[in-house]
């Protein structure tokens, strides 16, 4: 008696099905994996300015800076940040001294913004970053300065990422 080998056409068939069925099942948990991982990377900047923050309020207490409103922190031999109650100022500037990032002020050129990875919009006592390419509203880190009644606080807003 001779044996068959393979597949029918209809198990082929009723295999593509299940495969098809389960494709549209778990697609819509990967639509947005952008997404995510722009929500993603904004916890990770802001585990970064907390650790900033940290080492830099150290260093202000040592150097008895920590209680000014404003003053000017020696990092290195070439590198001043400024601080606010012990604390990095919010300012494109002073995050961009703190941080391992390449970032530029929304008053940079277009090629400047072009070519950073984070783009900060300045204002007065706050900061909002975002990163380069992601929608520019609700998608974004706002990093709010120590003053002399509470710390720095930041709030992550990624509706829109």
């Amino acid at each position: 008696m001779n044996k068959s080998r393979g597949f029918t056409l209809i198990e082929l068939v009723v295999v593509i099905i299940i495969l098809g069925v389960l494709a549209v099942v778990a697609a819509p948990k990967f639509i947005n994996l952008q997404g995510d991982a722009r929500a993603a990377t904004l916890k990770g900047l802001q585990a970064a300015i907390q650790g900033a923050n940290s080492l830099v309020y150290s260093k202000s207490a040592l150097k008895g800076v920590s209680n000014s409103a404003t003053a000017s922190l020696a990092l290195d031999s070439t590198t001043n940040v400024p601080v606010v109650y012990g604390y990095v100022a919010s300012t494109a500037a002073a995050l961009g001294l703190v941080l391992d990032a390449n970032v530029a002020s929304s008053t940079d050129t277009a090629e400047q913004q072009a070519a950073a990875d984070w783009v900060i919009t300045n204002d007065t006592g706050f900061v909002t970053i975002r990163q380069n390419g992601a929608p520019t509203t609700d998608c974004n880190l706002t990093y709010t300065q120590a003053n002399a009644n509470a710390l720095p606080s930041y709030l992550i807003t990624a509706t829109g990422c």
